[in-house]
Order: structure tokens, then C-alpha cells, then sequence
């Protein structure tokens, strides 16, 4: 069964103004279109098509697991967002988040500071680790599923993401998607049971 673009969980002007309809348009309508189609072509009538896209991704490298790995990204980047979001996270999170950073406030500026810091493409990911939360920057498709890490949340860094509305001021993008955009509830729910 070929793979699919998966619905955005919200209307494409939701994230307005810090991430427009259009770069929706482009990001969503064109980039992750684009990863899922070239990965149904290097998949189709192949073994790869009857697996998982977690399957895909854990056997794979190269073109394939670009592929694959990106659907599987942008896939997690839109549910870590959310209109009105950003603000403070609550309950087990909160004290994770305050037990492993020392502060909120902390955890907002070291996430910032390697989403900033990521050179070139890629992202910056709010990952569980041996039942600690870190920081954790992967470069182009890469993942923390292909290091045996627990994803939470992530931020794109990639320049499609923020180019249309932010132009190269990368630090101004991630900014606005801490404080008006993380989906606290959707990375709490990543969280392992404990």
C-alpha cells in the first residue's frame, strides 16, 4: 500500500502569523509531498512496500531513508505545533522539563541556542534518553529513532520552513516557534510511561 501526505492537524492559516498559509503551502504542499512521492517510487514493487514507515527507516540509509526519514519528520513537526501554543507545559513534563534543564527558562535557551546552531539543515529535537530529557540536533534527515532515542518535540530548521516569513533570521523563527507554537501537549504524550 503506497504511503500517504498525512492530513495537517489544523487548517493551513492556523500558524499565521509566525508560519503563513503559504509557507504552508510550500512546506507541506510541495517538500513533504515531494518526500512522500519519491519514497513510493523507491519503494514501489519492492519488500519496502509492505513495511512500515518506522520499518523503512530503521533498514535503510541513503535515498531511501532520506526519504522515509523526512516524511516521517515533517509528519512529527506538524503535531508539535498548534495555534496558540508555546507558553509553559504542565505536569510530568513541567518537572521533567525543570528536574533536567534547571528552569524552564533554561530549557527555552539551550533549545534555541542549538536550533540556531544547527549548520546547514536539520533539526532540533526535545528527546527522552535512559529517563532524562536532552536537547538533541540532527543534521538533514537525520533522527533520534536511528540512534535508540525517544522523540518529544521538534523544530524544522531547514530554510523552507521559515524563508517566506522570516527570510534568513533563523533566531527569529525559532524564537516565535517557542513562544507561540510548541505543542506542550503533543510532546508530553511522547513521554514514556514511568
Amino acid at each position: 500500500m503506497p504511503f500517504e501526505l498525512p492530513p495537517l492537524p489544523y487548517e493551513k492559516d492556523a500558524l499565521a502569523p509566525v508560519i503563513s498559509a503559504e509557507t504552508i503551502d510550500f512546506h507541506y504542499g510541495k517538500h513533504h509531498q515531494a518526500y512522500v512521492t519519491n519514497l513510493n517510487k523507491l519503494t514501489d514493487g519492492t519488500d519496502n512496500a509492505d513495511k512500515s514507515l518506522e520499518e523503512v527507516i530503521m533498514a535503510s540509509d541513503g535515498g531511501l531513508f532520506n526519504n522515509a526519514a523526512q516524511v516521517w519528520n515533517h509528519t512529527f513537526y506538524w503535531q508539535c505545533m498548534k495555534a496558540g501554543g508555546g507558553g509553559d507545559p504542565t505536569g510530568d513534563l513541567k518537572d521533567a522539563l525543570e528536574r533536567d534543564f534547571g528552569s524552564l527558562d533554561q530549557f527555552r535557551q539551550d533549545f534555541k541556542n542549538a536550533a540556531v546552531g544547527q549548520f546547514g539543515s536539520g533539526w532540533a529535537w526535545l528527546v527522552e534518553q535512559g529517563g532524562k530529557l536532552e536537547i538533541m540536533t540532527t543534521a538533514n534527515a537525520d533522527l533520534p529513532m536511528k540512534h535508540g532515542v525517544n522523540a518529544l518535540m521538534t523544530c524544522d530548521v531547514w530554510e523552507h520552513a521559515y524563508y517566506v516569513d522570516f527570510r534568513n533570521a533563523r533566531p527569529n523563527y525559532v524564537q516565535a516557534f517557542i513562544d507561540n507554537l510548541i505543542n506542550w501537549d503533543f510532546a508530553a504524550s511522547n513521554m514514556s510511561a514511568s
